[in-house]
């Protein structure tokens, strides 16, 4: 796929997934809808972005941005199951790792 069009779907994807979290914390029905979609569109543009290098920290980087973007899905399914806010937690896990990863990462590219 053309860089350009996952560097934009990626963005429209984060998008979703901020306004969807934010919009959760108020309670309306339409937010796990949301935020899932954007997950899913995030977490399918980042399977994109392959790695067949030999670099070990740069694999170690890859496996914990795919940890974090699996974290994003599980927050997605536990914004349906539960009536807590335990998605926060693994909101707060997904969203350090994917901090973490994104300024690593281009530095050793």
């Amino acid at each position: 796929m053309n860089q350009k069009v996952v560097s934009i779907l990626m963005m429209i994807g984060a998008l979703a997934l901020l306004v969807g979290a934010a919009t959760m914390i108020t309670k309306w029905v339409g937010a796990p809808y949301l935020y899932s979609v954007g997950a899913l569109l995030f977490v399918a543009m980042q399977m994109t972005d392959r790695y067949e290098g030999t670099d070990f920290t740069i694999k170690r980087l890859r496996r914990q941005q795919l940890f974090g973007a699996i974290m994003l899905l599980v927050t997605g399914v536990l914004m349906f199951v539960e009536r807590h806010n335990g998605w926060i937690a693994t909101l707060t896990i997904a969203a350090l790792l994917e901090l973490y990863t994104a300024f690593r990462m281009p530095g050793k590219e």
